[in-house]
């Protein structure tokens, strides 16, 4: 979740001007890039835990890391102080809530989830070969460090063994505001926020055909990739009964601001259509001066009509309003200057480099394109929102057409290799290809366990039960 800062002040002359700023996002093809985004749970090691100087009295084994007086914000404290050519601090009033890169790292952020899931935004890279080189660098600064805190890191989608109520919360404005808020539109936005972490990909577009063209294939495949990245099989230390129970919490967050909006599929769909959907998006905020103000609830389009609403009264919307409330919508695919796809659970490093490995390879070749748009447009809308709500249970093994999501699946990866080799990017120290990082995935339509039968298979067998053997068995 980004921050907002609402710099720019230009008032707002119409829906075209904000269809307008989306457009702005199209890039030649030669400037397009990836960008990645992977998050983590903290816990406290066990021999931290153990020792009688622990820093976290009080805290067991495994448990969440509290944001002061040791715990995430020191982490973050050491990783500036470390490499304090590369970070600057983001601060909300007068806490740490992140990191900005600069110099070598321009473009790239560290930033905080709610319950302390601490999380790379990387740079806009140009191969999945300097992707996979940014995560490691990432891994490798920041493992030490944490070490040194008693602390480690654990990608999961869903947190496996804390109930809600163990799980601390950061000091950033926003999640104030949404943890007022998430309760009284949905039954799971409480733990959408503490209790998940997503891995994500994020992809240019050159134009609004192939934006659409893109924003559609991705949104309705979307349901395939939470199904081979599923990596949430556990819920307060025993089975969910869901190979994804963060897909499944997304359900019931806030299906105003969520899921697969329909207007994607509509003849009119364009940037105009899509700023009409977050028009219609309940607000969070608005930022004045440095201060965020609570208008959650309130109705950006009633705002920008002119209707009187509580807490609006002395604000006019700006572009800068409009920037900040795009980051407050959560579809499975989120349009803002590039597109954002949002469904797979956090995993392991070589699942992290997959998901960009296989939106590259779908997205970013002509001919890979139009042969996805060719396997979406042979079912009907409706049957990818079925799939969705199907796939955080069943997930390979859900029944589609006449055979299942792994045939599906397989499909998909089928084409996005072709659309690498197409790409032809050999890493230069390596001499690999690209399409080396669609490995784990081929395994999984060829029949391998995905991560969460693979917990389960451990849960059941090696660990006999004890849920919490899972954070050092996934450490990364």
């Amino acid at each position: 979740m980004s921050n907002p800062g609402a710099a720019d002040e230009t008032p707002i002359r119409s829906v075209s001007a904000l269809a307008e700023l989306l457009a702005q996002g199209c890039k030649p093809r030669e400037a397009w890039r990836i960008g990645t985004e992977h998050e983590k749970f903290g816990f406290i090691r066990p021999e931290t835990a153990a020792s009688e100087s622990s820093p976290y009295p009080g805290l067991s084994a495994y448990a969440t890391p509290p944001y002061a007086p040791e715990g995430i914000e020191a982490l973050l404290k050491s990783l500036q102080k470390s490499e304090p050519d590369d970070w600057t601090s983001v601060l909300d009033g007068s806490h740490i809530i992140g990191l900005k890169g600069r110099g070598e790292l321009a473009g790239a952020a560290i930033s905080l989830e709610p319950a302390g899931q601490f999380e790379l935004s990387g740079a806009p890279l140009r191969s999945l070969h300097e992707t996979a080189r940014e995560l490691r660098a990432h891994l490798d600064s920041t493992r030490p460090l944490a070490r040194k805190l008693g602390l480690g890191f654990a990608p999961l989608g869903f947190h496996p063994t804390a109930t809600r109520a163990e799980m601390p919360w950061m000091p950033k404005s926003r999640y104030a505001i949404m943890r007022d808020y998430m309760p009284k539109v949905g039954s799971m936005g409480l733990d959408m926020m503490q209790r998940t972490c997503t891995v994500q990909v994020n992809l240019d577009f050159g134009s609004e055909q192939d934006m659409i063209r893109k924003m559609r294939v991705s949104m309705a495949l979307q349901p395939v990739a939470t199904a081979l990245f599923a990596n949430s099989p556990f819920k307060e230390g025993k089975p969910n009964n869901f190979l994804s129970n963060r897909a499944q919490v997304w359900t019931d967050t806030d299906n105003a601001r969520s899921g697969m909006p329909a207007c994607v599929f509509e003849s009119d769909f364009g940037f105009e259509r899509y700023v009409e959907w977050v028009l219609d998006v309940p607000m969070y905020f608005v930022m004045r001066d440095g201060k965020m103000h609570n208008v959650a609830g309130r109705s950006f389009r009633a705002w920008l009509n002119g209707d009187r609403q509580d807490g609006l009264e002395d604000f006019r919307p700006t572009m800068g309003d409009f920037e900040d409330h795009l980051t407050t919508a959560f579809p499975d695919v989120r349009l803002k200057q590039f597109l954002e796809m949002r469904g797979a659970d956090a995993g392991s490093p070589d699942m992290m480099q997959a998901l960009s490995a296989l939106w590259t390879g779908l997205l970013y070749d002509d001919a890979s394109l139009e042969a996805a748009w060719e396997l979406v447009r042979s079912y009907p809308w409706e049957d990818y929102v079925k799939l969705r709500s199907l796939v955080p249970m069943m997930g390979l093994d859900t029944p589609w057409g006449e055979g299942t999501v792994r045939d599906l699946a397989a499909q998909m990866i089928a084409i996005a290799m072709d659309g690498l080799q197409s790409r032809d990017i050999v890493d230069e120290e390596s001499q690999a290809t690209e399409w080396i990082y669609l490995a784990p995935l081929t395994a999984l339509v060829a029949g391998a366990p995905t991560q969460a039968e693979h917990w389960l298979e451990r849960y059941y067998g090696a660990w006999q039960g004890d849920t919490s053997r899972i954070f050092l068995e996934s450490e990364i």
